[in-house]
Parts: structure tokens; C-alpha cells; sequence
């Protein structure tokens, strides 16, 4: 399953406001309720909170994954941001974050969950992609680069 197949225009912000970690995660979780799969939003704020519980995903190289899995939704839900200035986020590297690749899967599709976190982690993980990302000035922008980049894996 490719990215760009579950991330729209509408699911994408540049200059997500916010003061502190919880903010900007309370951010993109308002930005996916506009996805016509969740069914209830307060469910997915728990999930995505309760998984930060237990570790940050804050992975590093000023990127983080917040992430849950619920019933609350009908299908595989991801959003993505670029925050407007840089957040702590206790992040394993201690370098604060910028890029928010929200992920929100249903409990019976663990294994698509599990894939797609693996190749946004995959992508994220290239220097080149993150700062291409940082300079985009538009939604529309950042999902061409995200197009672009998953054209690379012959594996979509």
C-alpha cells in the first residue's frame, strides 16, 4: 500500500501551530478528522495518546510518528504537518521536531499498520526528503515530493 494512496491534500498542513508536544499532536489529529474513515474522533485522540505513553515517537532527525491503532475508524487514516517553528517532543535523539506523520490504524489490519510504518520510516529516514519537505509552501507540494519519492520503491 502506497503512502500517497491514504494521504490527501486536505490531510496535509504546513505551519501547524503549537507551543508544546501535545499541542501539535492534538493538532494533526484535528487535521485528520476531516477523514470521512474516523468515526470518532475522541477515540483517536485516546489511542494516539495512550501509544505515547508508552515510548515517544519522536524517532528523530526532527521527525516523529505519532501513532494508535482503534476501532474508532473504518480503514488505514494518515495526516501529515510541518509545525511553524521546532517542538520538543522528547524525542529518542533529543532533537526537537518539525514533521508529523500521524498514522491511525484499525485493530483487525495490524499487518498494513505495521507496513506503512515501516515505509514512512523508511522514506523519513533520508536527509534529502526531510529538508524537501521543510521548504514545501503547500499541501499540494508535499504530497507531489511524498508522489515523487515513493516512485523510487519498486515494492508500491
Amino acid at each position: 500500500m502506497k503512502i500517497t494512496s491514504i494521504l490527501t491534500e486536505d490531510l496535509i498542513k504546513v505551519n501547524i501551530p503549537g507551543e508544546s508536544k501535545d499541542d501539535v499532536i492534538n493538532a494533526i489529529i484535528d487535521l485528520a478528522a476531516a477523514s470521512q474513515k474516523i468515526k470518532d474522533i475522541e477515540k483517536v485522540r485516546q489511542a494516539i495518546f495512550e501509544r505515547e505513553k508508552i515510548m515517544s515517537t519522536g524517532v528523530g532527525k526532527g521527525f516523529a510518528i505519532p501513532h494508535g491503532k482503534t476501532d474508532a475508524v473504518t480503514d488505514i487514516v494518515a495526516a501529515f504537518g510541518v509545525t511553524e517553528k521546532p517542538i520538543d517532543y522528547q524525542s529518542l535523539d533529543h532533537e526537537p521536531v518539525r514533521l508529523l506523520f500521524l498514522l491511525i490504524g484499525k485493530d483487525s489490519l495490524v499487518g498494513a499498520h505495521i507496513k506503512l510504518l515501516s515505509r514512512i520510516s523508511r522514506l523519513m529516514n533520508k536527509e534529502e526528503l526531510r529538508s524537501r519537505l521543510l521548504q514545501a509552501g503547500t499541501s499540494s507540494e508535499i504530497l507531489q515530493i511524498l508522489k515523487d519519492e515513493e516512485m523510487n520503491y519498486l515494492d508500491v
